[in-house]
């Protein structure tokens, strides 16, 4: 057998590990053997013969960041006018007729575009929420596009059951067969799962929402999940709406409706929880349930402000998501952790008008970790992604600093630098060990035909549900 290829980063201003001692190291270097991070070189420190050399001179370097939540085939329905300055249930009311036109082919190509926006922002691993499933569309088309552009992906099977004449939002043309919703998740983790270390590819069992699927399909799901040993995902506690949606139709608030159809512990993530209360705060808590925190979308749908602060004070589990492309309008991951920042700022500030956000602000640095380790134990791999310690995969994001962006601001604090100014693009970036951004370009696709392509399907995707 072949010695394994190394790659080694070499004399980055600063590393920051994100390790369990959180350490940063001036100067140093890393070396990647395969796809696993092999060791920190200190400065200083004689360094070895390696296949690749990545100048990380005028550099800090992260573990590449984790994205918990998102909606990727979104991206052919940004800033539509009709919907810009609705809230939830009338933003979802306004795209669902888009959405039913969707085509394999589309779901495809904007999976890559999102997929690209990501990687470009030192995202390197990413969760998608993939939820209907028009004219022949299947979650396959969205995990052929991950797999020829390079992103660790968990492709979570989303699905809507109750249509509008059974009291649900989505219309009856775009909900599935509860059944067929089932058996195809089921055929896609026999199929596609991979359990192992540094796996490029999880399937997680996703009903999207309380106003769009049964409570019988969210117990079957969840013990499909459990008898698969696969992670379990859906949307909870998002606005107002939901909320009373919740207690009207089901007597109870989001956090016991969860409780109640076994969608609590450690293998379970929800979106949003804008307005998960403290009795649904302590129960995540207890039981080690995740929450993937959406702030730009949770502003630009007029929900509100998560309470992460209170969240992170009690134990809950708590990682980040652009969320969809058309709620966000972005998909930049370091800009994500930048908004949580400042959101985390305005709840303390709120504070003292009664609104009750938590007791702290939240640094630069908890939004970092939020952005790689919070998410990857969200996903269930914070063995294996989320920092820079040997045995970990080699997922690494490297930023510049020697740009007007971070002037006078690297002097003092690389790594601060990254979400206090202006939010850089990277430079350097690889999965499991591979180069999938080099020098600011992607190496994997074809991005200016890949974005016509994908401007010519946005098109058509108007023009065919009149948009």
């Amino acid at each position: 057998m072949e010695p394994a290829r190394t790659l080694l980063i070499r004399h980055a201003d600063c590393v920051a590990t994100m390790d369990d001692q959180r350490s940063e190291w001036r100067g140093a270097s890393v070396l990647v053997r395969g796809n696993l991070i092999d060791r920190i070189i200190p400065f200083g420190e004689p360094l070895p013969h390696a296949d690749e050399v990545i100048d990380a001179r005028h550099h800090v370097v992260i573990p590449g960041l984790v994205n918990t939540h998102h909606h990727m085939v979104q991206s052919l329905t940004r800033a539509v006018p009709q919907v810009q300055n609705a809230e939830l249930f009338g933003w979802l009311k306004g795209l669902y007729p888009i959405w039913g036109k969707l085509t394999p082919d589309m779901v495809r190509v904007s999976t890559q575009v999102a997929m690209a926006e990501l990687l470009l922002s030192g995202c390197t691993t990413s969760s998608d929420h993939h939820y209907i499933y028009p004219n022949g569309t299947r979650l396959d088309d969205s995990i052929d596009g991950a797999q020829a552009i390079g992103m660790r992906f968990t492709a979570s099977r989303g699905s809507m059951s109750v249509g509008e004449s059974a009291g649900g939002l989505p219309p009856d043309a775009v909900v599935e067969r509860e059944p067929d919703i089932l058996t195809d998740t089921q055929r896609l983790i026999e199929q596609y799962h991979d359990a192992a270390h540094g796996s490029m590819l999880h399937i997680a069992v996703a009903p999207c929402s309380p106003f769009s699927v049964s409570r019988e399909l969210m117990r079957e799901a969840a013990l499909l999940a459990r008898d698969k040993g696969v992670r379990l995902h859906t949307h909870l506690a998002e606005n107002d709406h939901d909320i009373a949606y919740t207690r009207e139709k089901f007597g109870c608030t989001p956090a016991q409706y969860a409780q109640d159809l076994g969608w609590v512990g450690a293998d379970v993530w929800h979106a949003h929880c804008v307005k998960l209360d403290t009795a649904g705060i302590a129960l995540f808590a207890h039981t080690g349930t995740g929450v993937a925190h959406c702030p730009c979308s949770n502003m630009r749908l007029a929900s509100g402000i998560a309470p992460v602060r209170k969240m992170l004070n009690a134990g809950v589990r708590v990682g980040l998501g652009v969320d969809g492309s058309a709620s966000n309008d972005a998909g930049h991951m370091l800009a994500e952790a930048r908004q949580a920042m400042l959101l985390g700022r305005v709840g303390r500030s709120l504070d003292a008008f009664g609104c009750d956000h938590g007791p702290s602000e939240m640094t630069a640095r908890d939004v970092l970790r939020l952005a790689t380790r919070g998410g990857a134990q969200v996903l269930g791999r914070a063995h294996e992604i989320g920092q820079i310690t040997p045995g970990y995969c080699a997922d690494i994001a490297m930023f510049r600093t020697d740009t007007l962006a971070m002037a006078g601001a690297a002097v003092h604090d690389p790594v601060g630098a990254l979400l206090m100014c202006a939010v850089p693009q990277v430079d350097h970036s690889l999965v499991n060990g591979r180069v999938v951004v080099h020098d600011g370009q992607l190496t994997t696709v074809d991005l200016p035909a890949l974005v016509a392509q994908h401007n010519r399907f946005a098109k058509a995707l108007a023009e065919a549900s009149g948009a």
